[in-house]
């Protein structure tokens, strides 16, 4: 990999203001609850945390959008709420909530986490993971077609929005149209996602995609070779956590970028930010590899941050390796 070129990368990341993308995702509340544990309960030995405070944040694809956001990018939000308060302040706090659709039949999708002294200690999800019916999806897709945006990215949690014949129809339109498309994935409908510019999985997904070890350099360049048979995609990016990321250009030998994280306080929602800044970088004129860098320095910020966390330009830049 040649050195960075601080510069260029300025002038990429000056170019995130105002893209539009539009994020078709499923929708999710994060929600925090903090305090301390001094004691065991005498009922079953479990810790008895005594909350302090509880927070709640844009969590699965709205946390993409709330990314989007804070580098600078006008995300336009397509997911599905339940009619319930939960739903209610999510659609409060999207950046943009006009391809939100409200469910009376589902709840909203909600993650709680609690957490004492930095550490996680338990998680509590509420979920229905129904597919949409075929009506809501007729809806979806007029909105989509109506609408005007630079790219369109694509946040699978599997909670059943991301549905084939969905999927298909606004390929076909993004390819007509000759709109971008960005995708972090989830296995049951990986191979689905074609043709598109980008896929991001993570090593744990490419290892059940392709049936074989992705710890090694060696096991994830087999998986990202195998992938790219299979898959229209112009490039592909392995997550791999602490070992940085890996990233796959048909006709190119493989780069590797090991992670600038300092120190890992929370991994949630880090694959969020990696998604969303290489679409924004791609977007911005940027080429696969600093795109890459720069997704890999956002996720190095995030991880170090407690909690579902997105960054700023400046914080972007400050934090590029020399």
């Amino acid at each position: 990999m040649t050195g960075i070129n601080h510069e260029r990368m300025k002038a990429i990341v000056r170019k995130f203001n105002k893209k539009r993308i539009l994020v078709l995702g499923d929708l999710m509340m994060d929600k925090y609850i903090w305090g301390d544990v001094s004691r065991i309960s005498p009922e079953a030995p479990i810790p008895v945390v005594e909350v302090r405070k509880d927070t709640s944040c844009l969590g699965g694809a709205g946390n993409v959008s709330q990314n989007l956001l804070s580098l600078g990018a006008f995300p336009i939000h397509v997911g599905l709420v339940g009619r319930d308060k939960e739903g209610e302040w999510l659609k409060n706090n999207l950046p943009c909530d006009k391809g939100i659709f409200v469910l009376s039949d589902r709840p909203t999708t909600i993650k709680t986490r609690i957490i004492a002294h930095h550490q996680q200690v338990v998680r509590v999800d509420k979920e229905d993971k129904r597919p949409i019916p075929p009506q809501l999806e007729e809806k979806i897709l007029a909105f989509i077609q109506k609408e005007n945006f630079d790219g369109l990215l694509i946040s699978d949690y599997n909670k059943g929005l991301i549905i084939s014949s969905l999927l298909k129809r606004t390929l076909s339109f993004a390819q007509q149209k000759k709109i971008p498309v960005y995708v972090d994935p989830k296995v049951s409908n990986f191979f689905l996602f074609s043709p598109v510019s980008l896929i991001t999985p993570n090593h744990h997904e490419a290892e059940k995609i392709v049936h074989h070890e992705c710890n090694s350099r060696r096991g994830v360049e087999k998986a990202g070779e195998k992938m790219l048979e299979k898959l229209s995609a112009q490039f592909l990016i392995i997550k791999r956590g602490e070992q940085g990321l890996s990233v796959f250009e048909r006709g190119k030998k493989p780069l590797h970028i090991p992670t600038i994280a300092k120190e890992v306080y929370d991994v949630t929602g880090a694959g969020d930010t990696v998604i969303a800044t290489a679409s924004l970088a791609l977007l911005s004129d940027a080429s696969i590899q600093e795109a890459a860098i720069l997704a890999n320095t956002a996720a190095g910020i995030v991880v170090g941050k407690l909690g579902t966390a997105s960054l700023t330009p400046e914080e972007l830049l400050q934090a590029l390796p020399s």
